[in-house]
């Protein structure tokens, strides 16, 4: 199962950091760069329009935003406003689609170093990834323009945002930095409401709760903390009935809430768990699942020797996604934390970041014949599509009909062997 080819859905001109799926437009957008360093590589946001041709997806260009000297490392959507994590500062950016006018000759211009007309990467469906660009002026214009800028990480030294996340009802904006704050704004106004400093070293990811009461952070520090406000409500052990598992073998690297599909109260919150040292003989990474509420332990499953780099969760809390740092991607059943889906070494490096195809309106149609479709990036330029069909499942009525021929045949044998039987 780990041996098949994922053909690239597209392929940049810099390395892919991160990417997300906006469920009004279904627009793919994915971000990167070669960040300030003077080698030629640029920085940008690019917007990307997914089709279905067929049994196959292709990707269009439809935009390309310059940022300028600053890689975009890490992104998340609120409506259609992008945060994006760029060195010390978290940066938002409003887009908005306009439709062509009639006549345009060529690419708009809405912004030094910025490319408003749409082109193709390949044109081979899912195949795409070739380096022959067509552009196409009757697409939808994509407009950029700046709506704000906040300080999400004062580290004296290389600061860095690690993590972005806009609460559920948009009224959050919240910011994980290498100096180890946790840093929240009231949105839009961009007005500070925390700032403490949560771990004792880089915070690699958080999450907020659908009701914004707790936030999880996770920690190079070891440390998984739930927090209410700027109050530590509990530390989080996912080991405690593993005795072989020392305090410092494993570090979190994950953390992400789900809702549990087809239960309406019930919240999930997902952890990965990788080795904190190389071991000659590799030890696995793990994953955990919590109760969103009570914050317990509910199962805990080995992902594999490969260490894992990024989670994603698809939003109807039915599936999770895991890149490794080998390039290696698999989709997991998040009732189970059963493998559903995994290719061996699909990137040539290290998996940046997952997105699902979500369950809108919108995208629906653009989903084909499958179960899950979900987006990777990697520091290979590359945007792959991994989709898993839809299981068969036989019918209700067939099964029954088919159960009553099996009655029939055993009391006709029953007959048959001892007659006067019925």
């Amino acid at each position: 199962m780990g041996r098949r080819k994922v053909p690239d859905l597209y392929r940049a001109p810099f390395p892919l950091y991160t990417v997300k799926i906006d469920p009004k437009t279904g627009l793919i957008l994915t971000a990167g760069g070669g960040g300030a360093s003077k080698t030629g590589i640029k920085n940008g946001v690019h917007f990307l329009s997914l089709e279905l041709v067929g049994s196959q997806h292709s990707a269009t260009l439809l935009h390309s935003h310059d940022t300028g000297t600053h890689a975009t490392m890490n992104m998340a959507l609120g409506g259609d406003v992008i945060a994006a994590g760029q060195d010390g500062n978290c940066n938002l950016m409003r887009f908005k689609q306009r439709a062509p006018k009639e006549g345009r000759s060529g690419p708009a211009k809405d912004g030094p170093g910025e490319q408003g007309g749409a082109r193709r990467r390949g044109g081979k469906g899912q195949n795409g990834g070739g380096d022959v660009a067509q552009m196409k002026d009757e697409s939808l214009q994509i407009l950029v323009e700046d709506v704000g800028v906040v300080k999400s990480d004062l580290s004296p030294q290389d600061p860095v945002q690690k993590c972005v996340r806009f609460s559920s009802d948009l009224k959050l904006l919240l910011t994980g930095g290498a100096d180890g704050y946790l840093r929240v704004w009231e949105y839009p106004s961009l007005k500070e409401k925390l700032n403490f400093k949560a771990h004792k070293d880089e915070i690699e990811d958080l999450d907020i709760s659908p009701d914004n009461k707790h936030i999880v952070t996770v920690g190079r520090d070891f440390a998984c903390s739930v927090w209410s406000g700027d109050q530590l409500a509990l530390g989080l052990c996912w080991h405690d009935n593993m005795p072989h598992i020392t305090e410092k073998m494993y570090r979190y690297q994950s953390c992400r809430f789900a809702k549990v599909e087809d239960q309406k109260d019930a919240l999930r919150l997902y952890t990965v768990q990788i080795p904190y040292k190389r071991e000659r003989k590799p030890l696995p990474c793990y994953l955990t699942k919590w109760d969103g509420k009570s914050f317990l332990p509910l199962l805990t499953k080995t992902c594999g020797n490969e260490v894992i780099s990024c989670l994603g969760v698809s939003d109807s809390g039915t599936f999770l996604g895991l890149g490794t740092i080998t390039g290696s991607v698999a989709i997991y059943i998040a009732f189970s934390l059963q493998k559903l889906y995994y290719v061996h070494e699909s990137h040539g490096i290290v998996v940046t970041d997952l997105a699902f195809l979500p369950n809108a309106p919108k995208i629906k149609p653009i989903k084909g014949n499958n179960e899950v479709a979900m987006f990777s990036v990697a520091v290979d330029s590359r945007c792959q599509l991994h989709a898993v069909p839809n299981r068969r499942s036989v019918p209700v009525w067939l099964v029954l009909f088919f159960c009553g021929l099996l009655l029939v045949g055993v009391i006709l044998l029953l007959q048959h062997l001892f007659p006067g039987f019925i």
